[in-house]
C-alpha cells in the first residue's frame, strides 16, 4: 500500500473523528435538556454526513478505473444531504396541544449535518467555528431568551354558572390588571344553557402573570372551570 493511500485513510479517520466529536458536542447540550434527538443522534448524523461526503470527495478510492473518465460533483452530494436531513428533523417536531416543540432540536440536527459536510471536506477551521457557535446558541442563548422581554400566548378557557357569572367588561377588566392582553374572545352555553364559557388569546410579557392569574380566579365562587394553556413553541 502505497504511502499516498496511507495518508488519505488516515485522513479520512481524522475527518470522520471530528465529525463524530463535533456532533456529541452538540448532542451532549439535547441529551442535557431532556430533548428527544440527543447524543447519540446528532453524533450519528454529524458522522453520516461526513462519511456521504467522504465517498465524493475521494471517488478515486472505489472507482480507480474510472479515474480521470468520470468527474464527481461533492456539492450534489451535500445537497443531498442537506434535503435528506428534513425528514430526521420533521420527526423530533411535535405537537401537544396547541404548543410546537422540537423546533430548536430539529435546526440543530440540521446544522451538525451541515458540519459533517465541513468534516467531510476537511474544512476544519469553519467547522470548529460552527461547533462553538452552535453550543453558544444552544446553551448561552437560552439565558438571553430568559432576560429579554417578550409577549408569552396562552389559550384560556373560563366557565361560569350562568346567572353568576362575572360580565365580559369584569373579565377583560381582571386581566387587563394582571397585564394580559386579549383577542379572539367566544362565547358559548354548555349545559342547556346553564353554564357559560368563554375562549380566549391571552398575551403577556409577565412571565408569572398565568401563575398570578390562576390564583386570582381559584379565589372567585363564581368560577366553575378554568384553563390557562401556553401556545408557544
Amino acid at each position: 500500500m502505497s504511502s499516498t493511500i496511507m495518508a488519505d485513510y488516515l485522513e479520512m479517520v481524522l475527518r470522520l473523528l471530528a465529525a463524530l466529536v463535533a456532533g456529541a458536542l452538540i448532542g451532549y447540550e439535547r441529551t442535557y435538556h431532556g430533548r428527544p434527538a440527543g447524543f447519540r443522534t446528532h453524533a450519528l448524523v454529524c458522522t453520516t454526513s461526513s462519511l456521504l461526503m467522504l465517498v465524493a470527495v475521494y471517488e478515486g478510492h472505489w472507482m480507480q478505473s474510472a479515474a480521470g473518465m468520470i468527474q464527481f460533483d461533492p456539492t450534489r452530494m451535500a445537497q443531498g444531504i442537506m434535503t435528506g436531513i428534513g425528514f430526521l428533523g420533521a420527526g423530533v417536531i411535535m405537537k401537544d396541544g396547541l404548543s410546537v416543540r422540537g423546533l430548536t432540536t430539529a435546526a440543530s440536527i440540521w446544522i451538525t449535518a451541515a458540519i459533517g459536510i465541513l468534516a467531510g471536506v476537511g474544512f476544519y477551521f469553519p467547522l470548529a467555528m460552527s461547533v462553538v457557535l452552535a453550543v453558544l446558541v444552544l446553551a448561552l442563548f437560552r439565558w438571553v431568551e430568559a432576560l429579554v422581554p417578550s409577549q408569552i400566548h396562552y389559550r384560556f378557557d373560563i366557565r361560569f354558572e350562568r346567572g353568576s357569572e362575572m360580565s365580559e367588561a369584569d373579565l377583560r377588566t381582571l386581566l387587563s390588571e394582571h397585564g394580559f392582553g386579549v383577542a379572539d374572545m367566544s362565547y358559548r352555553l354548555d349545559q342547556d344553557g346553564r353554564v357559560l364559557r368563554h375562549t380566549m388569546s391571552i398575551r403577556t410579557t409577565a412571565r408569572t402573570g398565568a401563575r398570578v392569574l390562576a390564583s386570582q380566579l381559584v379565589a372567585l365562587d363564581s368560577v366553575l372551570e378554568f384553563r390557562i394553556t401556553p401556545t408557544g413553541s
